[in-house]
């Protein structure tokens, strides 16, 4: 069994280190959308996520756990878990070719939303009338953003509801792992079952790139990625979900700034009506699960 390490009660440090972690997932989204347009193939840029994140984590975790590391009593759970995040990182990256960063972002902020839905069947869990009342207000939201009677419709709007969907999966399953698996071990099944699943489709019709930047931001894509969710998960061993789950939302101005710093887009003002709608939504649904004492609904990780 991997080392799980105990709970602290550090406050501060936790709230740093989610805003590091939202940091690095923004990170993660404008490296994918800069080297599609640079012309790589979207399920090269998936691999390269993955396969660094899987080196990351081997690097920092095998020298203390050792083979330990790969043991798991939930193996199914896990597999299932990390086909959810490849398979939304995978359609999300396709949805970036198309559409500005400040727009997947915003609709991946539906997550607590969709877990909301998908905790009644899953999980078993009661929602009452306040947080169903909610979700219907989120999704009117989702559908400011999308503006699909509208020009600014596009279809790949499809693809970045897919990759919520998928991600509010990941989300259920590492819920229901919590307190079962280290984080050393998600970790590894996490990042490791995408490289392995992936690589003989991509290594035998390897894109070069082009420049030495290419080349730097292809590998530090998977860096951005396991530093993210290593922050993560310390953050959450440092202090509640609770405390923790407003500060996610800091991401849609990173995106914001990312979106017009590196791409020159500017968020319209459906998008920015629409992600204060979704957020509003989030908001009131943590607020209730806070008040009800269950585990806070987050948006999922990248």
């Amino acid at each position: 069994m991997a080392h799980i390490a105990p709970r602290e009660e550090k406050p501060a440090a936790a709230l740093g280190l989610m805003a590091v972690s939202v940091f690095f997932f923004t990170c993660i989204d404008s490296s994918a959308k800069w080297l599609i347009l640079a012309g790589l193939p979207a399920l090269q840029v998936v691999f390269a996520r993955y396969a660094g994140h899987f080196i990351v984590s081997l690097l920092l975790f095998l020298p203390r756990d050792g083979l330990a590391l790969f043991r798991t009593g939930n193996p199914g759970k896990q597999f299932l878990r990390a086909i959810l995040l490849a398979g939304s990182t995978m359609l999300n990256f396709t949805a970036l070719f198309y559409l500005p960063i400040t727009v997947t972002t915003t609709i991946m902020f539906a997550g607590p939303i969709v877990v909301t839905l998908l905790a009644i069947p899953v999980l078993g869990e009661r929602v009452g009338l306040h947080r169903i009342a909610a979700v219907c207000v989120g999704f009117i939201g989702v559908m400011v953003v999308m503006q699909p009677w509208g020009t600014g419709f596009h279809p790949a709007m499809f693809l970045s509801i897919g990759a919520l969907t998928f991600a509010s999966g990941y989300f259920i399953m590492t819920r229901m792992l919590a307190g079962v698996e280290s984080n050393a071990t998600s970790q590894i099944w996490g990042a490791g079952v995408p490289t392995v699943m992936l690589a003989p489709f991509v290594i035998p019709d390897w894109v070069a790139t082009d420049t030495p930047s290419e080349l730097a931001v292809l590998l530090g894509i998977g860096a951005f990625g396991a530093a993210g969710h290593i922050a993560t998960t310390k953050a959450h061993r440092l202090a509640d979900a609770s405390i923790l789950a407003p500060v996610v939302y800091l991401q849609i101005f990173m995106a914001a700034a990312a979106g017009v710093l590196i791409f020159g887009t500017w968020p319209t003002i459906w998008t920015l009506g629409g992600g204060l709608i979704i957020i509003a939504a989030g908001l009131y649904i943590w607020h209730r699960e806070h008040r009800r004492d269950v585990p806070v609904t987050m948006p999922p990780p990248r």
